[in-house]
């Protein structure tokens, strides 16, 4: 690991999925030396099946973007020293948010849900979040994603089998409120902001975040001096936390990591 990158690491988790998600990138990332937090969201404490029998549960329901950016930034605030943020999905969004504030010494965007003013025209993505948007049901309530959606948009590509254990092992309610705040100025970047070292992560296979999606919002950083940096993986779908998906993507996060010293 190079000496001069920090040695403490924050894992943050998307939607749909518990924070168990991380426990196999822990381990790999803890054996190069760093520290490594992988904190639930607000109200998400417990295993996924915990949460799916409580369901609908209103605490997870009042979830917002904002809230979910300003929790994570003081996670990152109270520590020592200011680490690198490793986020999926939403939680690429968030890392994004992050170093844009300063928050963060590198930041990692893996399939990340995309700001304001890109998603526009990929229909592919409003199709995969308008049921979790849930505009004609309570918002006090949250939205679990069904076995079937599940299978189409986030483990698609598995066998049966595989898709069956992973919805078991991560599958968790969501608030509808998180989906909404995609549309508003919570989730606007400022591209020519100079910010930390960014890489942003695809798969060709993800439904949810397209790859073309993800290379839409790497290239708005393009009119910036910020180092930042794209790679897409052949036959990812958007859950890449079942080996080999994982671990190829780790292995180059490693890689990425040690070219910026």
């Amino acid at each position: 690991m190079p000496n001069n990158l920090p040695k403490t690491i924050v894992f943050i988790t998307g939607t749909f999925i518990g924070n168990n998600c991380w426990d196999e990138w822990k381990l790999d990332f803890e054996s190069q030396g760093y520290k490594c937090l992988a904190p639930s969201w607000p109200h998400k404490n417990g295993s996924p099946e915990e949460l799916r029998n409580k369901h609908p549960v209103s605490a997870i329901a009042s979830n917002r973007l904002d809230g979910l950016t300003e929790y994570f930034a003081d996670i990152a605030n109270a520590l020592p020293e200011k680490p690198i943020l490793i986020g999926h999905s939403l939680g690429g969004l968030i890392v994004q948010l992050l170093l844009l504030r300063g928050i963060g010494a590198a930041g990692i965007a893996i399939h990340s849900f995309p700001p304001v003013g890109i998603r526009s025209f990929h229909f592919s993505f409003l199709k995969a979040v308008w049921p979790a948007l849930g505009f004609f049901s309570s918002s006090r309530k949250t939205y679990m994603i069904p076995f079937k959606k599940w299978n189409q948009t986030i483990a698609n590509g598995m066998d049966c089998e595989e898709r069956k254990q992973s919805f078991y092992k991560y599958a968790i309610p969501e608030s509808k409120l998180v989906f909404r705040n995609l549309f508003k100025l919570a989730s606007t970047i400022d591209f020519k902001k100079n910010h930390g070292p960014l890489l942003l992560i695809s798969g060709s296979r993800d439904r949810i975040i397209s790859a073309s999606l993800n290379f839409d919002n790497y290239k708005k950083y393009k009119m910036g001096n910020s180092t930042t940096d794209y790679m897409e993986f052949k036959d990812h779908n958007h859950l890449v936390f079942e080996y080999p998906a994982w671990k190829e993507t780790a292995d180059f996060i490693h890689h990425w990591l040690r070219g910026l010293q």
